[in-house]
């Protein structure tokens, strides 16, 4: 209730739109406003979803990280798809992306990795992600080892790195009063976007 979207408003390009919309929740103080549930499909087509963070918009996609070996990074393996889901509840804002997906270049993994927290580089080595572990004690040990072993420089594990979801459907949700919401759907279309507005 708290505005509306318009075609003008929205403007020809949704990378754009989303990069500002963004900044909205960013700037109202919102937490984790980079948080998205990330769905994806196993081999045989079972729908599967959690939420990762967003870190980065670039080269026109969506950028996560995460552990190649994991759950998520298998199904994207064997299915290159994948839809995003943002929420920002107190603006009243929804966002869903649905598109293809790339992995980011060993340099550009290289990178964010060494941006990270020292604990957060040091878990990348010590957490086969989504496997069983035995214990909570055996993590913590995992993690010793790792410190012991890398110290304060640890390098990026090679089954750690980004993702790109390049987007191919973007809808952008912004709630208005009596369920009459807003919902601009772009299509991708040559080079371009096609935009069409959806019953809400």
């Amino acid at each position: 209730m708290r505005s509306g979207l318009s075609e003008q408003e929205a403007g020809a390009d949704p990378l754009r739109l989303f990069g500002a919309w963004l900044e909205d929740a960013v700037r109202a103080g919102l937490p984790l406003p980079n948080a998205m549930t990330l769905a994806t499909v196993s081999a045989k087509g079972a729908p599967d979803a959690r939420i990762v963070l967003l870190k980065g918009l670039e080269r026109g996609g969506f950028v996560f990280y995460t552990n190649y070996a994991s759950r998520k990074a298998h199904q994207i393996d064997a299915r290159p798809l994948a839809c995003l889901v943002f929420q920002w509840s107190e603006l009243e804002r929804q966002v869903r992306v649905e598109g293809e997906v790339e992995k980011v270049s060993a340099a550009e993994s290289d990178a964010y990795f060494a941006s990270r927290p020292l604990g957060a580089r040091l878990s990348a080595w010590a957490s086969a992600q989504s496997a069983s572990v035995a214990s909570r004690k055996a993590l913590e040990d995992a993690m010793e080892e790792a410190r012991q072993r890398y110290g304060d420089a640890p390098p990026r594990p090679p089954h750690w790195g980004g993702y790109r979801v390049i987007p191919r459907r973007l809808e952008f949700w912004q709630g208005r009063a009596d369920r009459l919401h807003d919902r601009l759907l772009y299509t991708a279309s040559g080079a371009g976007w096609k935009i069409e507005r959806l019953a809400p």
